[in-house]
């Protein structure tokens, strides 16, 4: 079969790999009928974030099941699914208590499509096939009535973009009207879902980027968008504060407009290690801080259930290319990107 494979930095190919084989009774295998960048993925591309070479590409999207073991029961051949971009296998204690992207039942980060930094080639979604090692655990069936390219990134990205404010959407509930307010610090496309998510739960959401694109997206979701680098010191702090930029400045001001006993969550890599925090200001005001990876697993049925209500994530969407021209368009990406095959 063939596989989009990193190259270099700017250079993607094809490549002829081995057809994946079930073998065990609990695996299946799917063929990807669309595949989304991930905001990690357009860094790898423009070289931000320097990675070897030779590995498939790809860990978001919605695949077609062709094959399953014995033991499925979940799912059969012909369903349209969501395939989480973390491997799980659903009965380990950390997948037993919601951490599923922590399952002990492989390496550490055990994820499609990022085999350097995953602790296993587990393939990419850019290929003709792939094998899910736990098929009951991890796939779930697309509901009928959803644009299949709106939530292509619902592997991975638009989770991380839940586990931003959604978890907060009690203590917002809780608020005075006026005061249920979110700040999102946008860059790619986590902060646009990020937005979107906070204003389908009622809240009123100011969105930060200076990229126009991004910035209309960001309208169209139900944000009010401000043209500026970051916040400004004279804005009124917020109960509940995101930033996606992966900039340590950005950062410090995201942390500065949260209010006293606020939370902020971060969603970003910081390839540099060390990020300097304003950690006795945030100990005064009692704010807390979020980092660490999502556990998408857990999170995606809550998101169809909030899609079904009539969250619309297309306007995050930046092109739509065809999957033959993935070799040339993978490279060039500067936004949420959606490769499309029938």
């Amino acid at each position: 079969m063939e596989q989009l494979t990193y190259e270099e930095a700017g250079r993607y190919a094809w490549r002829e790999v081995p057809d994946p084989t079930i073998s065990a009774p609990v695996q299946a295998l799917v063929r990807p009928l669309m595949v989304a960048c991930c905001d990690l993925d357009v860094a790898v591309c423009h070289g931000r974030l320097p990675l070897p070479p030779g590995y498939a590409v790809g860990h978001e999207g919605l695949a077609e099941v062709v094959a399953v073991g014995d033991d499925v029961s979940t799912v059969r051949v012909g369903d349209r699914v969501v395939v989480p971009f973390q491997i799980s296998c659903g009965t380990c204690p950390e997948c037993r208590r919601g951490v599923t992207g922590s399952c002990s039942a492989g390496p550490l980060m055990a994820t499609y499509g990022m085999a350097p930094i995953a602790g296993l080639d587990g393939g990419g979604f850019m290929s003709d096939l792939v094998l899910v090692p736990y098929a009951d655990a991890m796939l779930i069936p697309v509901p009928d009535g959803v644009d299949p390219v709106s939530i292509a990134s619902l592997s991975d990205n638009i989770p991380d973009g839940w586990r931003a404010v959604a978890p907060f959407a009690d203590e917002l509930a809780a608020l005075d009207p006026v005061d249920r307010r979110v700040l999102v610090v946008g860059r790619l496309s986590i902060g646009l879902y990020a937005a979107a998510f906070a204003a389908a739960l009622g809240a009123h959401v100011d969105y930060v980027d200076t990229d126009p694109h991004r910035l209309a997206a960001a309208e169209k979701l139900g944000a009010v968008a401000h043209d500026v680098a970051k916040p400004d010191k004279s804005w009124d702090p917020y109960p509940v504060t995101v930033h996606t930029s992966a900039d340590p400045a950005l950062l410090a001001a995201t942390l500065r407009a949260t209010w006293a006993d606020g939370v902020c969550t971060d969603t970003g890599i910081y390839p540099e290690y060390k990020v300097e925090m304003p950690l006795l200001p945030m100990y005064t005001r009692g704010v807390r801080f979020v980092t660490g990876r999502v556990n998408a697993r857990v999170v995606i049925p809550q998101i169809l259930d909030l899609l079904a209500d009539g969250c619309d994530l297309s306007p995050a969407v930046d092109n739509v290319v065809p999957w033959e021209d993935a070799p040339s368009a993978w490279p060039a990406m500067t936004g949420k990107t959606v490769f499309t095959r029938s």
